[in-house]
């Protein structure tokens, strides 16, 4: 899981497209809940509720860069990278900041 994580924040970030391997891309499609059918080097995946058809071709053990250009498309419009996880710092110190502490009857915190 963590190889598929790291293929799709590479993919999502676009910085390296010419250096996606391609067994790794074909796992990220498949996490991603895509069907593989192959034909020849064609590797066609395709997905319920996703309109867009990917043919891919390995070059070597790399994927083609515009190949990938076209996955990370389909991923982020169709909204399947998931939201990204944030973390709010919290130090319960913060102003208007009750701690999750019940206020005492009658005191509305002014």
């Amino acid at each position: 899981m963590r190889k598929v994580s790291k293929t799709l924040d590479g993919i999502l970030r676009g910085n390296s497209d010419a250096n996606i391997r391609f067994d790794d891309l074909r796992a990220l499609l498949a996490h991603l809940g895509f069907a593989e059918r192959v034909r020849g080097d064609h590797h066609t995946f395709t997905r319920d509720g996703v309109a867009e058809i990917l043919n891919l071709q390995p070059r070597g053990s790399q994927a083609k860069a515009y190949q990938v250009k076209q996955v990370r498309g389909v991923i982020v419009s169709n909204g399947l990278a998931g939201e990204p996880e944030v973390e709010l710092p919290f130090d319960g110190n913060s102003p208007g900041d009750d701690g999750g502490r019940p206020t005492p009857e009658g005191n509305d915190g002014q």
